[in-house]
């Protein structure tokens, strides 16, 4: 993760993201760069538009919780689930009773 973070620094600055820039900001930060992983990343970023990627992979801000649910709501789909989860027990028991017989 290192890895990434050191391009997006040099992104972030203005700077060319290539191997000697994110080995001296692993470097600059105390970590040992594996040379094939920097070769790794700098190749997978060639061509990418970072701000692009950057924007598409941002979280969408979180809708405000709806008003809460009357209890008795509440109560009737809990018994709905426990009734689906008692019948899915079922019918995985007769599946393994034709395994042994």
């Amino acid at each position: 993760m290192e890895y990434v973070y050191a391009a997006l620094m040099l992104h972030s600055a203005g700077k060319k993201v290539d191997e000697k820039g994110v080995t001296a900001v692993l470097k600059a930060a105390g970590t040992k760069a594996d040379e094939s992983r920097v070769k790794a990343l700098v190749a997978a970023l060639d061509g990418v538009n970072i701000e692009e990627a950057i924007a598409q992979a941002a979280v969408p801000a979180v809708a405000p919780a709806p008003a809460q649910a009357a209890p008795a709501e509440v109560k009737k789909e809990e018994k709905k689930d426990e009734k689906k989860e008692e019948e899915a027990e079922e019918s995985g028991m007769e599946g393994l009773g034709a395994l042994f017989g």
